[in-house]
C-alpha cells in the first residue's frame, strides 16, 4: 500500500469518529448533566486543544517528522476519549476533551489533518492538485456519514441490553476512543518521503507569502468564528431541544448531509475548472449560509431537515477549492507552515465560538447561533471575493 492509499485510510477511520463524536457529544454532555452554557465549555475545550496541536504540528512539524506528529496525535486523541467516557466533571471532561483534541465540529480540522494535507500535495501535479484533495475530502466525508449514522450506537447498546442509558452513552464513547487510535496502523507503515526535506535555515516564508498568508488567514478566521456558532454538536442539539427528536433521528440525518457533502466535492473540482476556484468558494458557499437561516425558522422538523440537507450539499465545496488554492498561492517548500498556520487560525476561532453558543442557546434562543454563524460566514464570502477574485493560481494563469 503506497502512502497516499495510507492517508486515505487513516483519514477515513479518523473521519468516522469525528462523525459520531459530532452528533453524540452534543446530546452525551446533556444527558449525564451539564447545561448549555457548560457544554459549549466542554466543546470549545475540545477545540482548544486541537488548536494547540495544530500549532504543534506547525512548527515543529519538521524537528518531530510527519510520521512521529501523526502517531502522536492518534494516541493522544485515544487517551482524551477514554478520559472523557469515564469523567463526569465539567473540568475533568474540559480537561479531557482538550488532551484528546475531541473534535465537536463533526468534520475533521485536526493536527493530524494539516500534516496530510502538507503532505498530499507532494503526489500529484499542479493540474491535479485539486482533484487530489477532492478525492480526500470524498474519503472523509465517507467516514463523516458513517460516523454520524453510528451516533444512533447508545440507543443500540441499550436497545440490545449491553448497557443501561447512561453507560450506553459512556460505551459509544469508548467506540469512539478505539477509532482515534486504528489510525496508527495506516501511519506506522509510511515511508520516510511524508517527512519531507530537512528544514533550511533562515527564513521558512518568503514575504510575498506571508502577505498572502497573513490576508486570507483573517478572513478564515472570520468564517471559522461563524463555523464554531455551527459545530455539528450545537446543531444537533438544536435539532434535538427545537424538534424533540432523538439520536436514532439525527444520526441519519446528518448520515445524510455528509453524504451531500462527499458528492459536492465532485462538483467543487468540476465547477472550479470552468470558472476558477476562488469563484466556486464563493459562489457556492453565500447560498449555502441563506439555507442555514431558513433551518433555524423551518416549523417542522422534516422542513429543518430538508433544508439542512440542501445546505449541506453546498456548504463543502469551498473545502477542496481552499485548500488547493492555498497551497497553490505558495513555494513548495512552504506548504507545511502555510497548511498549518490557516488551519491553526481556523481552530482557534473554533475554539472560541461554541462557549458563546451555548451561552446564546441558554439565554436567548436556540436559533440564534445559527442565525450569527450564517451572518458572519456570508462576510467573510463577501470579504473573499473582493480580496482575492484577481489572484489566480498558477494554472488558471
Amino acid at each position: 500500500m503506497n502512502d497516499r492509499r495510507r492517508l486515505y485510510l487513516a483519514a477515513l477511520v479518523r473521519a468516522l469518529a469525528t462523525g459520531l463524536i459530532g452528533v453524540l457529544l452534543g446530546v452525551y454532555l446533556t444527558q449525564i448533566g451539564l447545561d448549555p452554557r457548560t457544554m459549549g465549555f466542554v466543546v470549545g475545550a475540545g477545540l482548544a486543544g486541537a488548536a494547540t496541536g495544530t500549532s504543534i504540528v506547525t512548527f515543529l512539524g519538521h524537528r518531530l517528522g510527519h510520521r512521529r506528529a501523526l502517531i502522536a496525535s492518534a494516541l493522544l486523541a485515544a487517551a482524551g476519549g477514554v478520559a472523557l467516557a469515564l469523567s463526569s466533571h465539567p473540568w475533568a471532561l474540559g480537561a479531557a476533551a482538550f488532551v484528546g483534541m475531541v473534535n465537536g465540529m463533526g468534520r475533521d480540522r485536526g493536527a493530524a489533518f494539516v500534516v496530510e494535507q502538507a503532505v498530499l500535495p507532494t503526489t500529484v501535479a499542479d493540474a491535479g492538485r485539486t482533484m487530489a484533495f477532492a478525492r480526500y475530502n470524498i474519503v472523509q466525508d465517507a467516514g463523516h456519514a458513517l460516523g454520524g449514522l453510528m451516533g444512533a450506537l447508545p440507543s443500540i447498546f441499550e436497545g440490545t441490553g449491553l448497557a443501561s442509558a447512561d453507560g450506553a452513552f459512556r460505551l459509544s464513547v469508548l467506540v469512539y476512543a478505539a477509532l482515534v487510535l486504528l489510525p496508527v496502523a495506516a501511519y506506522v507503515g509510511l515511508s520516510s518521503v511524508v517527512d519531507g526535506p530537512a528544514p533550511t535555515p533562515g527564513v521558512r516564508v518568503s514575504p510575498e507569502s506571508r502577505r498572502v498568508l497573513w490576508r486570507i488567514s483573517s478572513l478564515f478566521a472570520i468564517d471559522a468564528v461563524g463555523g464554531g456558532f455551527l459545530t455539528t454538536a450545537l446543531v444537533a442539539f438544536f435539532f434535538y431541544e427545537r424538534f424533540s427528536v432523538g439520536l436514532e433521528t439525527i444520526g441519519p440525518l446528518f448520515f445524510v448531509a455528509r453524504l451531500a457533502n462527499a458528492l459536492s466535492h465532485l462538483g467543487a473540482a468540476w465547477l472550479a475548472r470552468r470558472i476558477g476556484l476562488v469563484r466556486t468558494m464563493v459562489f457556492t458557499h453565500i447560498p449555502s449560509s441563506l439555507l442555514l437561516v431558513t433551518v433555524a425558522f423551518a416549523p417542522t422538523f422534516p422542513i429543518a431537515a430538508a433544508l439542512f440537507i440542501l445546505r449541506e450539499g453546498l456548504v463543502e465545496m469551498d473545502v477542496p477549492t481552499r485548500q488547493s488554492y492555498v497551497m497553490a498561492v505558495v513555494r513548495p517548500e512552504e506548504r507545511a507552515v502555510a497548511s498549518g498556520v490557516t488551519h491553526l487560525v481556523r481552530m482557534a476561532a473554533w475554539a472560541i465560538a461554541p462557549l458563546f453558543a451555548g451561552m446564546l442557546m441558554e439565554d436567548v434562543a436556540l436559533m440564534v447561533p445559527l442565525l450569527v454563524g450564517a451572518g458572519l460566514k456570508i462576510g467573510y464570502d463577501l470579504l473573499l471575493w473582493r480580496a482575492f477574485r484577481d489572484a489566480k493560481p498558477p494554472e488558471e494563469r
